[in-house]
């Protein structure tokens, strides 16, 4: 979309030229090495075999330094590391990029939530201890399941005996506000093994729970078997199943579904992911990161070493664009909706000078006559309602395009 058009005609104030009023407080830092490659992820992630690992750190340290130069962050209140897996740097790597975290970065909110991505097959107690030395207080184990024979189903290299013993380490080098991912719609998964995973999940009595449902993404080798009619994938109905068995399992066990797939106790909601949901700044470095600043939306280059052949002269971007008024206010909707408690009126006008219930009058009707929205009790916004929460993606496509097919 051209940034330039003029959005006066949609009674909406123009952006465009609106500097940076609210620094970055949230950074994204992307580890791209994997042990092997999971069958169903299409993430930036390479094997780590014969990768510069040292090189891509390296780079990514003067990433940091050019992107602080460029635009000076706020206080730090977030940070979150995810890949690949960002826990098969050794000790003594883990210790290099932490520190370069702290060295650019000096400036951390006192109750920073500094989270990182885990798998259970790479998390013993030396290297957890280094990653809480360096500052991180929250990691995130990429569990997916609790049958074995799933789990080398989907290609991942731990067993569940690895998921005890390393949410066990983590506990031995002081990290507590722990998370662990679920999958559901798995290859050869049943309503039963979905519920005796939740069930195990549930005994560890973990904070925070992230629960999502497999999708067949492209250049994957998921994709592939399904092309061939070879990958056996539960009905739509028995799917539909799982969703109500886990929502209604972690209501019964006092978590909250803050967002369709994550559920926490009270105070243990991802604030970096919320940052997100709330369409505000954050910082996206290393390859293939995402970064969003300032009405600048920017993609990195993926590649591990043609990222690290830029970083050393620039900011290493594939791509930069402005985010005009019309798209950020769908977005702002699209991804707010994703929270439970939906959007407000009041901050929708705080950060667009705009009336919602007139921007967006015939999504918010058509979605509330469905009965897949509802007012707040208030009156003072929108968020799904139950129905809506099933099928949410039928409600976020309502307002794509919705404005910026207008321009």
């Amino acid at each position: 979309m051209n940034s330039k058009l003029n959005n006066s005609h949609l009674g909406m104030p123009d952006l465009t030229s609106t500097q940076i009023q609210n620094p970055p407080e949230a950074i994204y830092i992307h580890i791209p090495f994997c042990t092997n490659k999971c069958f169903y992820c299409d993430f930036n992630s390479y094997v780590l075999k014969d990768q510069p690992v040292m090189d891509y750190l390296r780079a990514l340290d003067h990433e940091m330094e050019l992107t602080v130069q460029a635009t000076p962050p706020g206080v730090i209140k977030t940070i979150f590391v995810g890949g690949g897996t960002p826990t098969v740097l050794n000790p003594q790597e883990m210790e290099y990029f932490l520190s370069s975290i702290r060295r650019h970065f000096p400036s951390l909110d006192s109750n920073i939530e500094f989270t990182m991505e885990a798998n259970p097959g790479t998390t013993d107690l030396e290297k957890l201890s280094v990653m809480k030395a360096g500052g991180v207080n929250r990691v995130s184990f990429g569990v997916q399941a609790f049958q074995n024979e799933l789990l080398s189903g989907i290609g991942r290299i731990h067993n569940t005996d690895d998921v005890y013993r390393s949410l066990d380490n983590a506990h031995k080098a002081g990290l507590h506000n722990l998370s662990i991912d679920l999958m559901f719609g798995l290859p050869n998964q049943t309503v039963e093994m979905l519920d005796q995973s939740v069930t195990r999940a549930l005994e560890l009595g973990l904070p925070h729970y992230s629960i999502y449902s497999l999708k067949v993404e492209e250049n994957t080798l998921f994709h592939t078997l399904f092309q061939r009619n070879q990958l056996p994938l539960p009905n739509e109905e028995d799917e539909l199943k799982m969703y109500l068995l886990l929502m209604e399992r972690m209501k019964k066990s006092g978590y909250k579904q803050y967002e369709i797939s994550n559920f926490a106790k009270p105070g243990f909601e991802s604030l970096h992911n919320i940052t997100y949901w709330r369409n505000e700044n954050y910082y996206g470095l290393g390859a293939g990161a995402h970064g969003y600043v300032g009405h600048q939306r920017h993609m990195n280059i993926k590649g591990v070493n043609p990222y690290v052949e830029a970083a050393i002269k620039k900011l290493p971007r594939l791509e930069q664009y402005t985010v005009g008024q019309a798209e950020a206010m769908e977005d702002f909707v699209m991804v707010g909706l994703r929270m439970l408690d939906g959007i407000r009126d009041q901050d929708f006008t705080a950060q667009f000078g705009a009336d919602l219930e007139i921007i967006f009058k015939r999504p918010l009707s058509k979605m509330v006559n469905s009965g897949l929205l509802e007012r707040h009790a208030d009156g003072g916004g929108y968020r799904l309602s139950d129905k809506g929460i099933l099928f949410g993606n039928d409600v976020f496509g309502e307002f794509i395009g919705e404005l910026t097919s207008k321009l």
